[in-house]
């Protein structure tokens, strides 16, 4: 359980009420969420159904967020290192206008494919409570892990998340 939800719940039994787990873990080892969003460069909407078979990481970002522009250069290296052995990144920015997401595009290029959920549709799915949010979902679709958060010293998990995944069938 995340830091977040252990003061949740420990205010909730404060407060005389008590938390249930399922209302403040995320649901591992249940099928990932089905999503379609627009895809950078205007063309045709993006599903995960598209990607089963393949290894997905979903990070949540957004232009505001500086741990997104330090974890944007280690997400790319991921991607480019690990997209040949049926890897795949999507970079689900969350705000309403574009127009800041491709300023830090410009910025910060990456290779990986960038999703825009504008109206937060997939980011409540996918229970997002802060910036950046990575989930991680198996080759048959179910979600496997989630990280909150950015700092140094993540990427080695990131990595050896992606690479248990990867060698599962």
């Amino acid at each position: 359980m995340s830091m977040k939800a252990l003061c949740i719940a420990a205010g909730l039994a404060a407060a005389g009420m008590t938390p249930t787990v399922s209302a403040l873990a995320d649901p591992l080892g249940q099928p990932a969420p089905a999503f379609a969003l627009p895809l950078r460069g205007g063309s045709a909407p993006m599903s995960l159904e598209q990607l089963r078979g393949q290894v997905v990481m979903v990070n949540f970002w957004a232009s505001w967020c500086g741990p997104c522009r330090e974890e944007f250069p280690l997400l790319d290296q991921i991607y480019r290192k690990y997209k040949s052995a049926g890897f795949t990144l999507l970079g689900v920015n969350v705000e309403p206008d574009t127009k800041d997401a491709e300023g830090f595009i410009a910025g910060t290029p990456v290779s990986f494919p960038i999703l825009f959920d504008g109206d937060s549709t997939v980011s409540k799915l996918y229970r997002v409570d802060g910036m950046p949010s990575t989930a991680l979902i198996d080759r048959h679709g179910v979600l496997r892990w989630v990280h909150r958060g950015f700092k140094p010293g993540d990427g080695d998990e990131y990595l050896s998340q992606v690479r248990t995944l990867l060698r599962e069938k």
